[in-house]
């Protein structure tokens, strides 16, 4: 049966990986971006013409709950949210601004509450829904010179599992993928070759993880039982 999919995020990267993992199931699709509206008309121009499903896309920026809400009339009941949109400030927390420190927070903790705020009422009223989170292991062990990222993603983590408790009689599943080291575009213009060549050596599988393989574990964990809830699940080639 076809699903409704909102995947915030989602014109490079994990977001346009798991965008395309759900579209070879047939899932018709919400995509939303913040900036590169083109680069994601170009997505749902693909993905329509290979896969055949409906895909529908938005500039929104996640960080603004007026916006979100505006999103949320124009889209209507979804069966499965994924909340992938988010940002990252790498730098000394004596050197970090005030309004550094709430875009970050904004963008990666506050949206996940807004979309969760104005889409779930309508998965309990349906007894069905699957929500889906993207997170980080620096919200499980916090990283240096990145407090305010590590701070947001583990609020994302304890977000998902206080959430889970509370959907739980309402057959809705919220779970987290708390990823390592993988290779997208924020990595690469946050990081140096020679930074992502030294965390490649720490990392057991000796690379980083593909975002393939973080959509195919979305797509898996959104197919699960509904008894899998509340769950932060590590994907980082046995790193952390």
């Amino acid at each position: 049966m076809k699903r409704k999919v909102l995947i915030t995020g989602a014109s490079r990267g994990i977001g346009r990986a798991i965008a395309i993992s759900f579209a070879k199931e047939g899932d018709d699709l919400f995509l939303t971006c913040k900036d590169n509206i083109e680069m994601l008309g170009g997505l749902k121009k693909e993905l329509e013409e290979e896969c055949g499903i409906s895909c529908s896309v938005y500039s929104c920026d996640m960080s603004d709950f007026n916006k979100v809400k505006e999103l949320s009339e124009k889209i209507g009941d979804i069966d499965i949210l994924i909340n992938n949109a988010g940002i990252a400030w790498i730098g000394l927390l004596t050197d970090m601004e005030v309004a550094d420190w709430e875009n970050v927070i904004s963008s990666n903790l506050n949206s996940v509450f807004y979309t969760c705020k104005l889409f779930v009422p309508s998965m309990v009223r349906r007894q069905s829904g699957r929500i889906i989170n993207i997170s980080s292991v620096w919200g499980n062990v916090g990283a240096s010179c990145e407090v305010a990222y590590s701070a947001s993603k583990g609020g994302v983590n304890s977000f998902t599992r206080a959430l889970a408790k509370e959907l739980a009689p309402s057959n809705i599943q919220v779970n987290a993928i708390a990823c390592g080291v993988i290779d997208t575009d924020m990595n690469r213009k946050h990081l140096s070759k020679e930074d992502l060549d030294e965390l490649e050596e720490e990392i057991p599988a000796g690379r980083m993880g593909d975002p393939l393989e973080v959509a195919d574990l979305v797509l898996r964990v959104s197919e699960g039982p509904s008894y899998l809830t509340g769950q932060v699940i590590t994907l980082d080639g046995g790193w952390i």
